[in-house]
């Protein structure tokens, strides 16, 4: 945690006063008095452990955790920790100055496109669509890539991020297995779902496998980067198997690859034999399909003749995004607003709007074909920083164990990322931002440390 100096703590503690004395002016409970030394003593906390609050927000919007774990809906979690992530941020900027603010190339493009969905708001088909998903979600992700960024300074922050992403991922899969045995929330008879009754983003079956996706590559970081200890190698197997489980249950294929890709990318790195490698991950992946049931889908499975319903809805829903581009090649339909101009450019009609199941193409019509250019440039630019820190560490005679681990998570996460996108939708959500802002962070702690080492 950060210390607050002084002057920073008398700060803090009068403007918290002064907030509980108008408060209890204006509602005099004599409970409020009597808890006025703990809000007092809340505030300072909060202030003192920025990255905490931050990462908790991150975790309760990206994992669900209040939808999953419905005991914590009245506590409202995500909104109190969105106005204390804000209020922290706030003060660390532009009152203590306590945050060293910087740039990079990554920052740079990732600024260009979102300002490029921003325009694309303005002019969307279904701006009040657009509008809602911009500033309900987008606005917020674009904030916590800076936040994270800024905010992930040592190898502590590094594997705290780490740990806190792969308990929730695993908290999050094992009621997910729990649903599937006790049969709670299936779709198709057999795919699992999380919340589905209360209109959860995890209530789809390829939402929830994208969600857990992203914690399954710290997960296996931690079993096949060298140099872990036996207990943080035995966790992350543990979870790592919790979590491959939980996706099975989803029986989602972009799922599956999402697996296979993770794990496949680190043993790819671990492994001298490249062709074993690509035989094992043959097996892999078609003990993961037959494990998943896929061929018992109720959609998409073998039961139907040629190219399944599945499989020929993404099609339609792919020339669909296509011809979206070809119309707003600038600036797309606008974010959010694929599945309502499915209609008017799909080349098949069976009387409903369907998703876009690609990240790929969804980019590419609520952007257009500048906005696809755009984020394909941040994913490379990503690639290279990443695989340049990698080899930074390759070269150092005893690297930073945690480092190694965060830096193999990202490149295997980014791998997932764009190998599951092919099926899942995830390009306006925070899977990719995570990463972007960890790989900004690892980046900057690389230059850190060369120039400390310089010096010294």
């Amino acid at each position: 945690m950060q210390a607050l100096n002084k002057r920073d703590q008398l700060t803090l503690g009068a403007g918290g006063a002064a907030l509980l004395a108008l408060g209890f002016y204006f509602s005099p409970h004599p409970l409020l008095a009597g808890l006025a030394p703990l809000g007092i003593l809340a505030a300072v906390g909060v202030f003192r452990a920025p990255f905490l609050v931050c990462l908790g927000f991150i975790l309760f919007s990206f994992f669900r955790l209040h939808e999953a774990f419905p005991v914590l809906g009245p506590f409202r979690i995500p909104q109190l920790l969105a106005l204390a992530s804000l209020a922290v941020l706030s003060w660390r900027l532009f009152v203590s100055r306590a945050i060293e603010v910087y740039w990079s190339r990554e920052l740079t493009l990732f600024a260009f496109f979102f300002a490029l969905t921003a325009c694309g708001v303005m002019l969307a088909t279904n701006r009040g669509a657009a509008m809602g998903a911009f500033t309900g979600t987008y606005v917020k992700i674009a904030i916590m890539v800076l936040a994270i960024a800024w905010l992930t300074r040592t190898p502590r922050d590094f594997a705290l991020a780490a740990w806190a992403f792969i308990g929730a991922g695993v908290a999050i899969a094992l009621v997910a297995i729990s649903n599937k045995l006790n049969g709670i929330g299936l779709v198709e008879g057999a795919r699992v779902t999380i919340g589905r009754d209360i209109g959860s983003m995890i209530g789809d079956p390829n939402d929830l496998a994208l969600v857990l996706t992203f914690p399954l590559s710290f997960a296996a970081s931690m079993v096949l980067t060298k140099g872990q200890t036996r207990w943080r190698t035995l966790l992350g197997l543990l979870a790592y198997g919790v979590i491959v489980w939980a996706i099975i249950c989803t029986q989602s294929r972009g799922g599956l690859l999402g697996i296979t890709a993770v794990t496949g990318v680190l043993v790819w790195r671990r492994v001298q034999n490249k062709m074993l490698v690509m035989m094992l991950g043959g097996m892999a992946l078609t003990v993961l399909v037959a494990a998943a049931g896929i061929s018992d889908r109720a959609s998409g499975g073998a039961a139907e003749d040629g190219i399944d319903e599945s499989a020929m809805g993404r099609i339609y829903a792919w020339q669909a995004a296509f011809n979206m581009a070809l119309a707003h090649p600038f600036t797309g339909v606008g974010i959010d607003n694929f599945y309502s101009n499915y209609y008017f450019y799909s080349p098949h009609w069976d009387g409903k709007n369907h998703a876009v199941h690609s990240t790929w193409f969804q980019v590419l019509a609520e952007t257009g074909f500048v906005g696809i250019s755009f984020f394909i440039v941040l994913l490379v630019g990503m690639f290279r920083k990443i695989f340049s820190l990698l080899r930074r560490l390759s070269y150092s005679a005893t690297p930073d164990r945690t480092q190694l681990m965060m830096t193999n998570a990202l490149l295997s996460g980014l791998t997932g990322f764009c190998v599951s996108g092919t099926f899942l939708t995830q390009g306006f959500i925070w899977p990719l931002y995570i990463l972007l802002a960890l790989t900004v962070a690892a980046g900057r702690a690389a230059e850190r440390t060369q120039q400390s080492d310089a010096l010294g």
